[in-house]
């Protein structure tokens, strides 16, 4: 019997306090997810993401499925005990992968044909197969395939393309709901539609018709930019059901969370905390701080002097700055942990600021 739940609590206007219950725990909402793409999160030990309290991490399956590949995953019970992760999981279906990676692509009402980006070997990618494999990788939570445009697209190439998503999102629901050894607690469907907003009214519609047990809103953070990304959520948003959580996918500056957060978003993934860490940039209570510029030399303070975090208090930015400027993998861990630690700071007081009904006054303050 699954045991996948999501239930609001608390409201302040859109934003929206929630918790989502399955089978391998609970996560609280809003929330971000950290990526384990390839079943780790990039230069972060995952002891060390339970440590800083995340419920929820997010793999994908195009990935999974060259390698390690399924069999091996199959032999673990999934990518959570391969990885040693014993929360939540969230996969992906590979759909974004396919169209930016794959060095060969062909895309069909059946699916799409592709070559691995790694050895060139031929694969295929049908909505039915992906729930297949997602339940291989045993995850909590699996998408739906979709086609996913790269920006800027045309009407009419958008419309094309959300019209052979929607297809895929119908056979994908039926082939979870009638899959008898299906592992996972729940599948979303993914409203696609470019910057239109009658095609994504049309997505909504459909892919709520279907009734999936939450929501996705795709195609953003491809290149449209910061204003066009708000004014899409604005409309979007609010219109799915407000009793099925709703995911905005890739999208995770802090400013982009608390106003898709403030439009009734519940969950986020991005990969800029560790890409950022391995960088040398450092988000912290006062902006973003470049540790690779020589003014740090010598700074014997920490990074971040309002975060109690062990690896934020314990090393100085002279420090850090050393190991990046010898290009030592520790520094790029340690400013990628701090990352996630100040991400996780933030969903906190996101979550606390809805409680006590002080949303709005909270995004007034918050400066980056």
């Amino acid at each position: 019997m699954k045991k996948y739940s999501f239930n609001v609590r608390a409201n302040d206007g859109f934003a929206r306090l929630g918790q989502i219950k399955t089978s391998n725990g609970s996560i609280n909402t809003p929330a971000f997810m950290p990526i384990a793409t390839q079943g780790s999160i990039r230069f972060t030990p995952i002891e060390l993401i339970k440590e800083i309290g995340f419920d929820l991490i997010l793999s994908n399956t195009y990935h999974l499925l060259l390698r390690p590949g399924l069999k091996t995953l199959n032999k673990f019970n999934g990518v959570s005990k391969f990885m040693k992760w014993d929360g939540p999981m969230l996969t992906d279906s590979g759909g974004f992968q396919v169209m930016s990676l794959a060095k060969f692509r062909k895309i069909s009402k059946e699916g799409v044909k592709f070559q691995s980006h790694i050895d060139g070997s031929t694969h295929i990618l049908t909505p039915e197969n992906v729930v297949d494999s997602q339940n291989i990788i045993n995850s909590n939570i699996q998408m739906s395939l979709d086609e996913c445009l790269h920006y800027p697209a045309s009407f009419e190439d958008s419309k094309k393309s959300m019209r052979l998503s929607l297809n895929w999102a119908e056979r994908a629901r039926r082939r979870f709901l009638d899959t008898k050894k299906n592992k996972s607690d729940a599948q979303f469907g993914i409203i696609q539609g470019g910057i239109f907003k009658d095609l994504r009214m049309e997505s909504i519609r459909e892919n709520t018709d279907i009734d999936f047990d939450g929501y996705a809103i795709g195609g953003l953070a491809v290149g449209e930019g910061h204003e066009v990304m708000k004014e899409v959520v604005n409309y979007t948003a609010p219109k799915l059901p407000s009793n099925k959580v709703r995911y905005l996918m890739g999208v995770g500056k802090p400013k982009d969370i608390i106003i898709a957060v403030e439009n009734g978003i519940d969950i986020f993934d991005c990969v800029i905390p560790t890409r950022e860490g391995r960088h040398g940039n450092a988000y912290t209570n006062y902006g973003i701080v470049n540790l690779n510029n020589s003014k740090f030399s010598n700074d014997l303070n920490p990074i971040d002097e309002k975060s109690a975090y062990f690896i934020t208090k314990n090393y100085s930015k002279s420090y850090l700055h050393h190991l990046l400027k010898i290009n030592e993998p520790l520094g790029g861990m340690l400013v990628s942990l701090h990352n996630l630690n100040y991400y996780n700071e933030l969903m906190n007081k996101i979550r606390n600021a809805i409680r006590d009904k002080k949303f709005n006054a909270f995004k007034e303050n918050y400066r980056f």
